[in-house]
């Protein structure tokens, strides 16, 4: 018997190929859709692998020419600052438009005494981001400068702007991606702080 030559044999394999590849990236777009129809409508409820364990390293400096309110340079953001305090960590930047709907909220969330918050600039440049704060007001006590975008993947950022909630044992407690409004803040973010604060009373009971 005569054997095929071997770009016959291969013909009827890439037609398979040509027939499977679209059926294979249909079947993925379809259980995509199907996911975002019917999993959780607020999509600011994403798993996050960190709650409960400690808080990445981090060592970012500051955003170069920031000054805070009490007029000297702010200062970076360092692991050491996630410790013996119940801390929120806001990513933010000057180019993000839900930013500056989130500001005010962050602006009242500064006056809680209770808590510490300090800024992630993620992607920015100093310029447009002293500006956005001069525009929008400086909730911060600190900020670092992840201009590389690596601390963000260290935390596991999603987007721009997300909140983190880090316990006095420098945990990470609780995740919120997207900004904080008035609604979530109230139903949501305030009690998720209330739990980090007991907490640490509980433990040390």
């Amino acid at each position: 018997m005569t054997a095929l030559p071997q770009d016959q044999n291969q013909q009827p394999r890439r037609m398979r190929l040509v027939v499977l590849v679209p059926l294979a990236l249909f079947a993925g777009l379809a259980a995509l859709f199907f996911f975002r129809l019917l999993g959780p409508s607020d999509h600011s409820v994403l798993p996050s692998v960190l709650i409960g364990h400690p808080a990445p390293p981090t060592s970012l400096p500051p955003v170069a020419g920031l000054v805070g309110g009490d007029g000297q340079p702010m200062p970076g953001l360092t692991t050491a600052d996630f410790a013996g305090q119940v801390t929120v960590l806001n990513v933010w930047a000057s180019w993000c438009i839900p930013c500056r709907d989130e500001a005010p909220v962050l602006m009242r969330l500064a006056g809680d005494k209770r808590v510490r918050l300090v800024g992630m600039n993620y992607k920015d440049t100093p310029d447009n981001a002293r500006r956005f704060l001069g525009r929008f007001g400086n909730p911060y006590v600190a900020s670092g400068a992840d201009s590389s975008g690596r601390a963000g993947i260290e935390w596991g950022v999603y987007g721009v702007p997300e909140n983190f909630i880090i316990g006095r044992d420098g945990k990470i407690a609780y995740k919120l991606v997207g900004p904080l409004t008035d609604e979530n803040l109230q139903s949501v973010f305030i009690p998720e702080i209330d739990k980090a604060l007991a907490a640490k009373t509980t433990a040390s009971n």
